[in-house]
Order: C-alpha cells, then sequence, then structure tokens
C-alpha cells in the first residue's frame, strides 16, 4: 500500500470527446458523494475536437463550428472556465478529478499546482516550462523561467477547470508531438490573439511520444497535491463507477 494516499491513474488511449466528457462527470459525481475514496487522473488523447468554455468570445472561433464540424473537427460547450481551446491526436489531455477539501479549497492554487506538474513533467525532456504573467497555462520562452530575465513565448499547455463541492473536472492539453499544431489555425487558442502554440518534440528538437510524457505527468501530478501514483485499468475504472452507482438496500 502506498505511504500517502493514491491519486489512481487512468490511461485510456485515442477516446472520442464526448465519451471522455460523461467518463470524468461520472468520476466526479461519485467522488463527490464519497462513493470514490481518493482522487483520479484520467488521462487520453482525443481525435479533433475544439471545446468552448464559459468564456469563449465569437471572435476566437473565426470559421465557425458549422464550418469546423463540415472539416472533421467536433465542437462542444462545456462548463469549465476559460475560451476556447483545442485537442488532437499528439497532445496528452489529462482529468484530474479531485477532491479540494483534502487539500486547499482554492482553484487557483489549484491551477498553479497543476501548472507546476506540468512545468516538472517536461523538464526530464529538456524543455524549460513557465509561467506568463496573467495568463493560466504552461509556457516555453526566452531565459530562465524562474529568473527576472524570463521572457514567455509559445504556449505548451492550456488548462481550464470546473468545480462542483471543490471536486475538480477538465484539467490540461499538453502539446507533444507537433501533429495537433496545424489544427490551432483553425481557432484563437485560449481567445489570446497572436498566441503561438508549441510542442514539447519541437522544444526538445528530437522525437517524443504521447506515453512517455504522460509517465511523467502522472508521476509530477501526484507529486504536487501529496498523493502516490497507482495505475488503474480502464475496466476496473467501469467497475468502479458501475458500484458507485448501484442504488444501495
Amino acid at each position: 500500500m502506498p505511504d500517502s494516499p493514491a491519486l489512481l491513474v487512468a490511461r485510456l488511449g485515442l477516446t472520442p470527446y464526448a465519451a471522455a466528457l460523461d467518463l470524468q462527470r461520472a468520476v466526479a459525481r461519485a467522488r463527490i458523494a464519497g462513493a470514490v475514496a481518493e482522487d483520479v487522473l484520467l488521462l487520453v488523447e482525443h481525435p479533433p475536437v475544439v471545446t468552448l468554455g464559459r468564456r469563449t468570445q465569437a471572435s476566437s472561433l473565426p470559421l465557425g463550428a458549422e464550418l469546423l464540424r463540415a472539416r472533421g473537427v467536433e465542437v462542444f460547450e462545456v462548463e469549465r472556465g476559460g475560451d476556447v481551446t483545442l485537442h488532437a491526436p499528439g497532445q496528452l489531455v489529462g482529468y484530474p478529478v479531485v477532491d479540494l477539501k483534502r487539500h486547499r479549497k482554492d482553484l487557483h492554487w489549484y491551477l498553479r499546482q497543476v501548472e507546476e506538474a506540468l512545468i516538472r513533467a517536461v523538464a526530464p525532456f529538456g524543455v524549460a516550462g513557465g509561467r506568463h504573467t496573467g495568463y493560466t497555462g504552461v509556457w516555453t520562452g526566452d531565459g530562465d523561467p524562474t529568473g527576472p530575465d524570463w521572457t514567455p513565448r509559445r504556449k505548451l499547455a492550456s488548462i481550464g477547470v470546473h468545480a462542483r463541492d471543490w471536486v475538480t473536472w477538465h484539467g490540461f492539453a499538453l502539446n507533444v508531438t507537433a501533429e495537433p499544431l496545424g489544427y490551432f489555425d483553425l481557432i484563437v487558442p485560449c481567445g489570446i490573439a497572436g498566441v503561438e502554440m508549441t510542442a514539447v518534440a519541437r522544444e526538445a528538437g528530437r522525437p517524443v511520444r504521447v506515453d512517455e510524457v504522460a509517465d511523467a505527468a502522472a508521476r509530477e501530478t501526484a507529486a504536487v497535491f501529496g498523493l502516490t501514483p497507482v495505475p488503474l485499468a480502464p475496466d476496473a475504472l467501469d467497475a468502479m463507477l458501475a458500484e458507485a452507482a448501484a442504488p444501495t438496500a
């Protein structure tokens, strides 16, 4: 048994966005109800999809939803904060379902913890990630991200969160390969005009696999919340949720 509480990590592979959204909502409901006793991290890749947060502006979607769908890109309006973002294969998407009542009831703190986990996760690949004052997410740029000469230039990861009863869902999208980058031309990422998106492989100057970064992201997400990562097979997650949803006698 782990010395610290567990972070149950389910690796779902390439999963349609709608299925992953239903799953994370089910995990969050079970966590809120106390039927799932540990925090959970879902790690996935998605087929091309654009998601619209509560603060999405019309100008962030210049092609419009119908034209995006005609190009094979799904579009979903979701309950998370923030503006528009995009998911595609080659991007690691993580959905932490974390009960902040067991950590710290502060969503700003939570966002900084997720940023910290991703900054740590990309470091072994030779990528120096940092923050950009006034913007949520992880960036690369010029200088030392921890020093006064730091200038953020390119966005590596986007983060959005929704919470109910201090249980979080939605999460982060970290570009790993260059494959997703072309899709960002279809939107104004996070509503930030002129933003340049980048990827771990591009910054590292060598091929990097999504599963490699997923290992690091699981480890570091657990670490920033003082948890121990414990693998959870998808069928075990389904069984856990079925038991949680079963009526009690």
